[in-house]
This record gives C-alpha cells, sequence and structure tokens, in this order.
C-alpha cells in the first residue's frame, strides 16, 4: 500500500504556542536544488506585534529569575537538541546543501554555543560589574541589567541552526525576552527549535520565532516604541542604516550587522545589557 506524503506547514512561535500567521500567508520552503519540503508561515506586522506583546509579558518573571536558574534552563536547551540531532541533520542537509558530516559539526557547534552561554549565566555580572573608585565615604557599584525586549534579525546567509544559538542564547541568558526572525530561506531549524523550546524549561514568550520577509518584517520591529533593542546579525542585505535609524528614534541598542553568525563571545552577552550604578555609604562605626 502507498501512502501519501504529507507536507508540513511551518507555523510561527509566539507566546509559547504555535499560531497560524493572521494573514493566513504561507511561502514554500525549497532544497538547494528546488525541491519542495514544506510551506512556512509568512509573518505579518501585526505577528510581529504579537511576538512584541509576548515577549514583554515574559520580560518581568525571566528577568526576576537567577543567573543560576537561566543557566540550567539553557543547558536544557541543548540536553533536547542533542537528543533531536537527527532531525536537526536531516533539516540542515535538505535546506543547506551540506554534506552529513557538515550538519553534524553544524549541530555540534550549536549544541556547544547553548552550553558555553549556559556557563555565563551565573558569572558574567562578577566579570562586567565591577566596584568604582570614588573619593569620600562611599560604595560606587556598578552591574549589568537585562536590556528588557530585544528584536533580532537571524543570520540569513547559512548556519540556519548555528546562527540562532548564537544570536539567542547571549540575549536570553541575562534575562532579555527575545522576537527572532529566522532565516528566511532556510526556516525549518528554527521552527524545530522552536519545538524544542516549546518542550523545555523555557517559559512561554521568552523567544518568539517568526519566520517570513526580514525585510518585510524588521521595519516595524525597529520601529516598535516597546522593543528595547535590535540585533542586526543577520540584515546585512538590507537597508540597515535606515533601520539604525529607526532604532534610535526610540532609543533602542543596536547590534550591527555580522558577516556569517556571531561569534560566542562576553561582548555579545554585554552589548545587550544596561549598567546600573548605584551609591552606598560606607560605615564610619
Amino acid at each position: 500500500m502507498t501512502r501519501l506524503a504529507i507536507p508540513k506547514t511551518y507555523k510561527l512561535y509566539i507566546g509559547g504556542k504555535f499560531p497560524r500567521s493572521e494573514s493566513g500567508r504561507t511561502y514554500d520552503v525549497a532544497s538547494k536544488n528546488g525541491a519542495f519540503l514544506a510551506n512556512a508561515s509568512l509573518a505579518s506586522r501585526k505577528d510581529a506585534r504579537d511576538a512584541v506583546v509576548a515577549a514583554r509579558a515574559a520580560f518581568a518573571s525571566w528577568s526576576a529569575a537567577t543567573g543560576y536558574n537561566r543557566g540550567q534552563v539553557l543547558y536544557r536547551v541543548a540536553e533536547l537538541l542533542e537528543g533531536r540531532r537527527d532531525q536537526f541533520v536531516d533539516e540542515l542537509m535538505a535546506t543547506e546543501a551540506l554534506t552529513k558530516a557538515g550538519a553534524n559539526a553544524q549541530v555540534d557547534n550549536a549544541i556547544d554555543a547553548w552550553v558555553w552561554y549556559a556557563g555565563w549565566a551565573d558569572k558574567y555580572v562578577q566579570v562586567a560589574g565591577n566596584g568604582n573608585p570614588v573619593s569620600g565615604p562611599y560604595f560606587n557599584l556598578s552591574t549589568p541589567e537585562p536590556t528588557g525586549v530585544v528584536a533580532i534579525i537571524a543570520p540569513q546567509s547559512g548556519h540556519s541552526l548555528l546562527g540562532l544559538a548564537c544570536v539567542i542564547a547571549p540575549a536570553i541568558l541575562t534575562g532579555n525576552t527575545v522576537v527572532v526572525v529566522a532565516n528566511e530561506v532556510a526556516p525549518l531549524a528554527a521552527i524545530s527549535l522552536a519545538e524544542v523550546l516549546a518542550t523545555s524549561d523555557v517559559p512561554g514568550g521568552v523567544v518568539n520565532i517568526l519566520t517570513g520577509s526580514p525585510a518585510e518584517i524588521a521595519p516595524w520591529l525597529a520601529g516598535h516604541a516597546d522593543v528595547n533593542a535590535i540585533d542586526l546579525a543577520g540584515a546585512g542585505l538590507l537597508d540597515w542604516v535606515d533601520l539604525q535609524v529607526m532604532a534610535a528614534d526610540t532609543l533602542k541598542r543596536v547590534q550591527s550587522p555580522v558577516e556569517g553568525f556571531p561569534i560566542p563571545s562576553l561582548e555579545r552577552i554585554v552589548a545587550l545589557t544596561e549598567t546600573k550604578t548605584v551609591w552606598h555609604t560606607k560605615s564610619l562605626a
């Protein structure tokens, strides 16, 4: 008996749920040789707004969690990625025309990135914060705190899974929540990652993933007044200078585009934090 194939329609990931685009639009995802792979939701302005609302709602509780707890959550994501390795390898081979060895290497590097950032979750404050020398009987202490809701354009030139790990993990480990526009031509790994997040310990709304056109969605996120920062890692082929100008209108922190994917670093973590400085009187007793 011959079975009919069941093409999958990949949905968005907003607030811990998997809605279709409110516009009802989808687009074809094809392999490098043009073969049909699946349908993906084509996110709209309204979807972007819904994702920002979900991210804002999740921010208070996520940012209040301890660094140690957030590190455990990130490590759990790595564990689940390892458990679904074969699925991600197949998707990367199909969408990026990688060899099996190349796809396995990208999955390995993505898992390693989640683990590496998980280790920083309860340590970056000690490295990035400091006690400042002052003249007078005071303590002056600076410490990094999360910025808020971060919009991210994921890397678009390959590395569809690794690129996501290298932009999402450093943003959320500090307590930020994110709205991510996935790789447009290779979005399968992004929505499969969303399925991992949904079954992990990441609270709904901390990570929201949109598929579709970065050129269409990015301007709405750059100009959104309730977005506190924007990471333009994958916006190199867009008019990213205009996006920076729009972000400046609402005083957003801005990360500039990068080639390939951003290498894991402490700088990626600190760039999406705000420094809080407090004064405290020294005891004269």
